[in-house]
């Protein structure tokens, strides 16, 4: 009897999941006539705040028990496989593969999106450039170490814009082949996964020395070939390179995220809910910082972060950078930055683009 009614479920589930995979083709035909017309006007395949819309509307319609995360992560992978029918995406990323830059490009563009690893920050920029590819991922700060200053660097040399902003959970497991501590007498990462990890190292392999290498991806492919050796890296990593999880979750501090910026050639429409990054150097003069501030003050503008670099050009002199709630394209958000101009030696808008969760 209970035979029978397994076997009548799964019939039903077989008879679902074929109308699921006719809806499917049926998006994907509607998918491949919206990037026909697109691109009779020029436009661009990917808009990174439509996909953010897609997701929001069934999350907050969705009566389950389908879990909401499962949504965003089923969804982004239809949206991916859809896109590959209107061209090919290429996504250049800081790589190796299995790196947090690596996790937090396929959360964004899936697993259908061609992703092309990096040597170099830099390396990324020029793929964009140079129109290798299509878009282009690189992390910019991290909430317990601070900003990527290479990014920030390399926005002054580039017309690139930021098209969209990812903000990844930082979790780092400890990987070795057996899974076993008592066999460790290395530890191999990154030297910020190892700093970010080290009252855990200490607690609990004291006497154990900690190798620095370029990547936590590096690492893995290490400790592969080495069965005394263990990686700080991410759970990517371990499936990657055939590793073992020898303990989970090592981070001294759990609050710990890292912000990417997707690099393209132009600038986003408006989605509803926008931030501006602009870049400027101001003339050297009493109160000069109260009025690079006030437009936006007066205006009731919200400024999420402010970041300043040396000018590399002339010494004790700095490039500011701000972030700024709300898109180029609305008024009060353009009147303030032409306000501010007046007072600067030079600006750009590095792009808007819709805010991450």
């Amino acid at each position: 009897m209970a035979k029978k009614i397994l076997d009548d479920y799964r019939r039903q589930i077989d008879s679902i999941d074929d109308q699921i995979l006719d809806l499917l083709n049926r998006r994907g035909d509607v998918v491949v006539e919206v990037g026909k017309l697109k691109a009779g006007q020029s436009k661009e395949f990917y808009v990174a705040s439509r996909e953010r819309a897609i997701y929001e509307r069934l999350i907050s319609g969705n009566p389950g028990p389908f879990p909401p995360e499962g949504i965003r992560r089923v969804f982004r992978e239809i949206i991916s496989a859809c896109l590959s029918l209107e061209q090919p995406m290429k996504v250049a990323f800081l790589g190796p593969q299995a790196t947090f830059t690596h996790v937090a490009t396929m959360r964004q563009f899936g697993f259908s999106a061609q992703l092309v690893p990096q040597k170099s920050i830099s390396a990324v920029f020029e793929e964009v450039a140079r129109e290798r590819v299509h878009y282009g991922v690189v992390p910019v700060e991290n909430s317990n170490e601070g900003i990527v200053s290479h990014t920030l660097d390399m926005f002054m040399e580039s017309d690139l814009q930021i098209n969209a902003e990812i903000l990844l959970e930082i979790s780092h497991d400890l990987l070795s082949r057996s899974g076993s501590l008592e066999v460790i007498r290395k530890v191999i990462s990154h030297p910020q996964a190892l700093a970010q990890c080290r009252n855990w190292l200490e607690e609990n392999l004291p006497d154990v020395p900690l190798v620095d290498v370029a990547s936590t991806a590096l690492a893995a492919q290490m400790v592969a070939e080495d069965e005394t050796a263990a990686a700080i890296a991410s759970e990517m990593a371990a499936t990657l390179y055939g590793l073992k999880l020898a303990k989970r979750k090592i981070e001294d501090n759990p609050n710990n995220f890292t912000r990417f910026l997707v690099i393209g050639r132009k600038t986003p429409d408006r989605s509803g809910r926008d931030k501006t990054t602009i870049m400027f150097s101001v003339k050297d003069e009493p109160g000069i910082l109260y009025r690079m501030l006030e437009p936006f003050s007066k205006r009731d503008i919200n400024l999420s972060k402010i970041e300043s670099r040396p000018l590399k050009k002339k010494a004790w002199e700095y490039i500011f950078f701000l972030d700024i709630e709300g898109h180029v394209a609305e008024d009060n958000v353009s009147d303030a930055i032409e306000e501010l101009r007046g007072h600067c030696q030079f600006l750009k808008v590095l792009g808007s683009y819709p805010v991450a969760k």
